[in-house]
């Protein structure tokens, strides 16, 4: 078959995603920019038929492994998240407070990190750069994986990714939560200075969102709704596991990544619960996919560490 058993799942969860979004498009009262999405789609299924195309003849089994992975990200990433913004509005969240009580508990306020990091603004800067990097990091990953042929890993990180994505989404569908930058004031000059992702303006649309539902569904301007878990932070566990084997990268990724958790904290606008949550969900859909994956993945472990 053309198509290994991950890119199989992978590939099957995006059609039932694609038949879940043509069933609620038209009972969303959003208009739908349609031709942004066909953009999308195309380059998704252009890199797709690339990597099947090489595989088919033969000539490299390491672009093929990439192409199609890469093909598969744009698809699961542009049907994934159409399907979370169709999911809109689930109402104001019922569980925000809950974990903002959790947060302080555990000695973490979200605008005391804010005001002390707006204090030392090369800081911020750099935990911008930081959070942006989320998705180049998984397509370099995806990469790296991809042209070294190592079929197993690559395969068992797009699967973790899409069961991290359906399982954060599954829960905040039945419990929203939008991040305390929803519900938390910040100045003027402290967004100005840290140049903030998701500040009182994100977080007043999130707002908006959730009680009225979006009026234009777009992929140029999708905002990140889901705040527990936080699924930035399952994607910079993704990048750190997947590079372990990697002697001279993977302290690049590690550095990164551990930079993240407060990058996601000051510039993702979420609570200190989230990202523990998201730790949570990586697990759990590392270990699915290394279960439904069983034997090959097995086999990936044994793998010599690349130099």
């Amino acid at each position: 078959m053309l198509l290994h058993r991950g890119e199989r799942i992978v590939a099957a969860v995006i059609a039932l995603l694609f038949v879940a979004n043509g069933f609620l498009i038209p009972r969303s009262a959003a208009a739908l920019d349609w031709g942004g999405y066909a953009v999308c789609i195309a380059i998704g299924l252009a890199a797709a038929a690339l990597g099947l195309a090489y595989r088919r003849s033969g000539r490299s089994e390491e672009i093929a492994l990439a192409a199609t992975a890469a093909g598969l990200f744009i698809l699961f990433t542009i049907v994934g998240s159409l399907f979370n913004h169709l999911l809109l509005p689930v109402g104001e969240s019922r569980l925000d407070v809950a974990l903002m009580a959790i947060d302080g508990r555990l000695g973490y306020s979200w605008p005391d990190l804010v005001a002390a990091t707006a204090g030392h603004p090369a800081l911020g800067a750099l935990l911008r750069v930081v959070y942006l990097s989320s998705l180049p990091q998984l397509i370099a990953v995806i990469l790296l994986l991809g042209f070294g042929g190592r079929r197993d890993p690559l395969h068992r990180f797009l699967v973790t990714g899409v069961f991290g994505a359906l399982i954060a989404i599954g829960i905040w569908s039945v419990a929203p939560s939008f991040g305390p930058a929803v519900y938390h004031p910040v100045a003027a000059e402290t967004v100005e200075a840290l140049g903030m992702v998701v500040g009182p303006a994100y977080g007043a649309e999130l707002a908006r969102l959730a009680v009225q539902g979006p009026t234009l569904l777009s992929p140029t301007d999708a905002l990140g709704l889901i705040a527990f878990p936080s699924f930035h932070t399952v994607m910079a566990c993704m990048a750190v596991w997947f590079t372990l084997p990697y002697r001279r990268l993977f302290p690049f990724f590690l550095v990164v990544n551990l930079l993240m958790i407060p990058a996601i904290l000051v510039h993702g606008g979420h609570h200190l619960v989230d990202v523990l949550g998201g730790v949570a969900v990586f697990a759990l859909a590392l270990a699915m996919a290394g279960r439904i994956l069983q034997p090959r993945a097995a086999a990936a472990s044994a793998v010599t560490p690349q130099t």
